[in-house]
């Protein structure tokens, strides 16, 4: 039986370890031929390792699918191009980017230094732009040659970067960019033949193993892990698919069994007092304002 992406050709950066392993080799289980590309670096950033991405390659080469290996830095924009190329040269087309490259640098706030700030941002949020840039400019040189593009990109957010998450202001930061990111690049790139849509997981990876520890340590007893990272990959792949065209600049959660909608910023309620206001009665129509919206989710690691 056909799988939902037959034919279709996929990057997936971040591909060697965790979510960005799981989507790869969910891809080739429905039919993809996959990129996988990673960088191969620790957490902080130190060392450089193919192998994990061989692996995965390895893998999917084991179960009948094709798979090229791609160790370009997502954040470096001439990288970015080659990362698109590399998909095109190898299998002569490109349909789906999964933009999953991240790194953390914990920290209080307070206590944030201006290379962690700077390390987080670059990875996260300019890691996307740039892939999208490439891969955006390719697909509409197609589409103005008059070729058919049904064309995805699925962005990883997070519930730390539409909720907040306490000592996570760069990580939380340069999520919430990249959901404004999926929302304009959606409504820009729709002409093209593109959709663009993110998703915030939340799932058993490196980056989430010493912040959740406990919530997210593997069941013994058989029972269904929910922090898997493989339960999260199905609606990417679905999302990749040709199949989910008419979705677009959405943001979905993803935990367990559970998918999500997540609703993004929307006009609320309002007083128009059809002038200039004074600032010494706006305190009444701001808690007024305040009392008849709905209240914000609460900030993950607040009580």
């Amino acid at each position: 039986m056909p799988g939902i992406c037959e034919g279709r050709v996929v990057v997936v950066t971040g591909a060697a370890r965790g979510l960005g392993r799981a989507h790869a080799l969910e891809f080739a289980r429905h039919g993809a031929s996959v990129v996988v590309n990673d960088v191969g670096v620790q957490l902080d950033g130190t060392g450089g390792d193919e192998q994990p991405a061989a692996e995965v390659a390895a893998e999917i080469r084991s179960l009948g699918g094709k798979a090229v290996v791609d160790g370009a830095d997502v954040a470096d924009w001439d990288q970015a191009r080659q990362l698109v190329a590399r998909a095109v040269d190898s299998f002569g087309r490109l349909d789906v980017l999964v933009n999953n490259a991240g790194v953390v640098r914990d920290r209080m706030f307070v206590n944030l230094s201006e290379q962690e700030w700077d390390d987080v941002l670059r990875v996260h949020l300019k890691g996307h732009a740039a892939t999208i840039r490439h891969a955006a400019a390719h697909w509409r040189d197609l589409a103005k040659a008059g070729e058919a593009v049904d064309a995805r990109i699925i962005n990883t957010c997070s519930g730390a970067g539409l909720q907040g998450s306490i000592g996570q202001s760069n990580y939380a930061a340069a999520k919430a960019g990249i959901a404004a990111l999926t929302v304009n690049t959606a409504a820009e790139l729709g002409r093209y033949g593109v959709t663009v849509n993110a998703i915030a997981p939340s799932a058993r990876t490196r980056m989430t193993e010493d912040v959740f520890t406990e919530a997210m340590s593997q069941p013994t007893d058989g029972s269904f892990d929910a922090m898997a990272p493989e339960n999260v990959s199905p609606l990417v792949a679905w999302l990749g698919s040709a199949e989910s065209a008419d979705v677009t600049g959405r943001v979905f959660e993803v935990e367990g069994g559970a998918v999500r909608v997540a609703t993004g910023w929307r006009h609320g309620a309002e007083h128009d007092a059809g002038r200039r206001w004074s600032p010494t009665e706006l305190g009444p129509v701001v808690r007024d304002l305040l009392d008849r919206d709905p209240r914000p989710e609460p900030v993950y690691g607040t009580t």
